[in-house]
């Protein structure tokens, strides 16, 4: 059966995600997603300018995986201490709270929003503890953060 090129202005269940060039029946391209404004018709023109679009996506995607990596290196290479109040035990009078860790990598040259850190609880013993930093979608860094008692 003959069927037709569209591409998707929006995503579409079990066909696709927007900006994808897909093949499909003519009367459900002309009954539903022309229709519906879901696709547009794939013409050589159009095809061009979203194989364009892409190339463009891809490039800068490209250059902000490769300076996200660099800002991986640097933050695995880095390592906070924070010294605190503590008692005989190890614990914490206070805690040490992601804010307080985004001020001291700021303090050291690296701006991180500290809602990109991830801490299930703040930060309670003294010791050695990890902190992981989301930089862009899957791709996170590892802190090492270094608690100390306060004489």
């Amino acid at each position: 059966m003959r069927q037709i090129q569209v591409i998707l202005s929006e995503d579409v269940a079990a066909l696709g995600e927007a900006g994808d060039l897909v093949s499909v029946k003519p009367g459900y391209a002309r009954n539903f997603l022309l229709r519906k404004g879901k696709a547009m018709l794939a013409t050589d023109s159009r095809v061009k300018q979203l194989e364009h679009q892409q190339r463009m996506v891809n490039d800068r995607l490209a250059k902000e995986l490769k300076s996200v990596g660099a800002l991986k290196q640097k933050l695995e290479a880095t390592r906070l201490e924070f010294s605190a109040q503590a008692g005989e035990e190890g614990k914490l009078f206070g805690s040490i709270t992601a804010q307080q860790v985004a001020e001291q990598l700021a303090s050291k040259g690296l701006d991180i929003d500290r809602r990109k850190l991830v801490l299930e609880e703040p930060i309670k013993t003294v010791g050695e503890h990890i902190v992981t930093v989301r930089l862009r979608g899957e791709l996170a860094a590892e802190v090492k953060v270094v608690v100390t008692a306060a004489d």
